[in-house]
Formats: C-alpha cells, sequence, structure tokens
C-alpha cells in the first residue's frame, strides 16, 4: 500500500481472502498462543520492537457475515457497544476517508489515538462471497497529536468474513499494533492474548442488538 495514496493493491485483498481458506504460518516462527470460544490466536515475535504480530482464526456461531461487516464498519454504533472509545469518527481528506480513534488506557498509563484509512470490499473468490477490510495507519497534518494522547504509528489491522456454511462467519484477522511509550512488551502482549477474544465476543454480541435496532 502507498499511504500517500489512500488505497490498497488488488493483490493485498486477494492475500487475505487466502489466509481465510488456507492459513499462512509455515515458513516462520509462528506459535499457537491461545484457543478460547472457538477462536485460535497465532504470535509471530517482530525483532525490533519486541511485540508480536498476530493472527486470528475462527467462528462465530451465530453472526452472519454481512452483519459482522457491517456492525465492524459502524463507527458510531462502535461508540454505544465499546467502553474503549473514548473518540471514534471519520473525516474525508485530500480524497481519503481517514478514521480518527482515541482508546482508553487505564490510569496511570497515557491514552493512545490512531489515525489510518481503512477500506472494505466484498470479493467472489471461485463462488465464495468474501468481506474484506484492511486498515493502516497514516500520517496526516490535519491531524495533529494532542498533549498527554500517545499517538500510535505502527497499526495495521487485515479482516476477512465469509458464512460458516451454516448461520454463522468463518473470521480471519492479522493485526499488529505499536502502541509506543513506557508499556513493558509484555503486558501489550498480554492485552493481546486476552482482548483479541473478549473483542470479537463482544462484537457477536453487538451483532444481536444491531439486528434488534435496525
Amino acid at each position: 500500500m502507498d499511504p500517500a495514496a489512500g488505497g490498497f493493491s488488488e493483490e493485498q485483498f486477494r492475500q487475505i481472502c487466502a489466509e481465510l481458506q488456507q492459513p499462512a504460518l509455515a515458513g516462520a516462527d509462528w506459535q499457537l498462543l491461545v484457543e478460547t470460544l472457538g477462536i485460535s490466536i497465532y504470535r509471530l515475535l517482530d525483532q525490533q520492537t519486541g511485540l508480536y504480530e498476530y493472527k486470528v482464526f475462527g467462528v462465530l456461531e451465530d453472526t452472519p457475515p454481512a452483519l459482522l461487516a457491517d456492525v465492524y464498519m459502524d463507527l458510531d454504533y462502535r461508540k454505544q457497544w465499546d467502553q474503549n472509545v473514548n473518540e471514534l469518527y471519520e473525516k474525508e481528506c485530500d480524497g481519503k476517508t481517514v478514521v480518527y480513534w482515541e482508546v482508553k488506557y487505564p490510569f496511570p498509563m497515557s491514552n493512545r489515538d490512531y489515525v489510518y484509512i481503512r477500506q472494505r470490499r466484498e470479493l467472489d473468490v471461485e463462488g465464495r462471497k468474501i468481506h474484506v477490510v484492511l486498515a493502516q495507519s497514516i500520517s496526516l497534518p490535519q491531524f495533529a497529536e494532542k498533549p498527554g494522547v500517545i499517538r500510535v504509528k505502527g497499526y495495521k489491522q487485515r479482516l476477512a468474513i465469509e458464512s460458516n456454511g451454516k448461520k454463522g462467519s468463518k473470521v480471519f484477522m492479522y493485526y499488529f499494533d505499536n502502541p509506543g511509550g513506557q508499556i513493558p512488551s509484555w503486558l501489550i502482549n498480554w492485552a493481546a492474548k486476552n482482548g483479541v477474544p473478549n473483542f470479537l465476543k463482544d462484537m457477536a454480541k453487538a451483532c444481536e442488538t444491531y439486528l434488534k435496532k435496525t
């Protein structure tokens, strides 16, 4: 991706679809971190930062793919169900749709904020309908850093969702996040291990409520 161009390549979309069907875990030191609630999380150590990249595979049994993608993209609704959101909105900048997201961190840590672009597409891969969302940090002068809030500059997320052949969704997510500051890497890695399954569980609950409100 060229962040300045504000877009992702066709190859990036196709690659994430391929991982949904066949996880790419060979040829690198990916380790199984946890299996819980039908979700498997693998991690790979990034030598430079001491942090991990994550790959998440799983099934949400009662959540249809289109609904899951809609809820994931709906920022206003996320402010209702995600207790960690302090501020969250989209803004058009230079022809790009940019997301600003400030996350609450527990005292005495500083809040973190993110500025990133994201794109959603629906792909047909050999008759399989796959919803894909790609997101990545971008640096723009319109989003100045705030005093007392640490800007996360190394954020990347890839999400692919398709039907599990029943009434639920098969999900693949790639995730890397370097929150910066003076947080020990063990604490960041512990939070990721526990936070990802909880986030997916909260999203599944949010989908149920979303159906009732629409």
